[in-house]
């Protein structure tokens, strides 16, 4: 990946299109997705989505005019500072709320992107296009703000709570949460598989204690060093780091504590409980954060830590 500062001004504009072109598309998917239901929806994303089509347009023209016909192809997973997306307009059924969010964190990246961008070009042509084309962003991301107004208008909230919720599931929920998870069920098989295989709590505290913090420095480096934060507005690479890696920890020392317990079958039962609480926690955090229905994410987490569960005791007990 290309860091964003060392981008040209030739593939800043490339990349400026790139964005353009994925944003319609994705507008273009919610309108068809929310046209049979919600007609008044489908019009605002479509008329959206033609406001990004005259975007590309005219960055496409600029670009010509300045650098020449071959647009090189540079896509936002090819630089530093802009994170994966979830293929949420692939789903069906759609959600308003959750089309609404999407939209409003698409266009609050892409306005810090034409931000950022804009100071680090010389053509006077091109910064002023810039410039205005993150001023449309700004109004872009306010309409996504209140595209379910009528049909929940007790939901609707000031833009600085709106803001500030965002900001703190970017920045704290989701380093946290996949923390969480990864300590939660990386750490069970090994931990269960040693005290299966010795039969003595002290030996499995040990392995726990190890799994979890190396697991735990593990997540916080993968963390720090997938996002720069620059575009996203995820926060400093170091902070969400050390709490993805806290997290991670945290998960797999409370299924290891009980283990301090010298009997290995009290020890064991009472670490199977912690467990069974730590998979529910995480079911309710992906649920009240995440937009994952709660039954779904029972059961992915539930299946997946039964999984590595099992996987220990077989081969602790081999």
């Amino acid at each position: 990946m290309k860091r964003f500062k060392d981008l040209t001004e030739r593939e800043l504009l490339a990349l400026a299109i790139s964005l353009e072109e994925e944003d319609e598309r994705v507008y273009a998917d919610f309108a068809e997705g929310f046209r049979e239901h919600y007609p008044a929806t489908a019009q605002l994303f479509a008329a959206m989505q033609v406001e990004e089509s005259e975007h590309r347009r005219t960055l496409t023209e600029l670009f010509r005019e300045r650098f020449g016909d071959h647009i090189p192809l540079i896509r936002r997973q090819d630089v530093k500072g802009f994170v994966e997306r979830r293929p949420l307009w692939l789903t069906s059924p759609l959600r308003v709320d959750a089309a609404r969010a999407q939209a409003s964190a698409m266009e609050l990246e892409t306005r810090r992107f034409y931000e950022a961008a804009a100071v680090r070009v010389s053509d006077a042509r091109i910064r002023t296009l810039l410039n205005d084309l993150a001023l449309v962003e700004r109004n872009h991301a306010e309409r996504a703000e209140t595209l379910d107004q009528s049909l929940r208008p007790e939901s609707i909230r000031a833009d600085e709570e709106a803001m500030r919720k965002r900001l703190f599931i970017l920045q704290v929920v989701q380093p946290a949460l996949a923390g969480l998870m990864d300590g939660s069920v990386s750490t069970l098989a090994p931990l269960f598989a040693a005290a299966f295989a010795t039969r003595d709590s002290w030996d499995a505290f040990l392995v726990g204690l190890a799994a979890s913090v190396g697991a735990g420095i593990s997540m916080g480096f993968a963390e720090a060093l997938s996002d720069d934060g620059s575009m996203t507005g995820r926060g400093q690479p170091a902070l969400r780091g050390t709490i993805c890696g806290v997290m991670t920890t945290v998960g797999g020392i409370g299924h290891t504590l009980p283990y301090l317990i010298p009997s290995f079958r009290l020890a064991t039962i009472v670490a199977v409980f912690v467990v069974a609480i730590e998979l529910i926690a995480i079911s309710w955090i992906r649920f009240r954060f995440m937009d994952t229905p709660f039954l779904q994410a029972t059961f992915q987490v539930v299946v997946g830590g039964v999984l590595v569960f099992l996987s220990g005791i077989l081969i602790g007990s081999a």
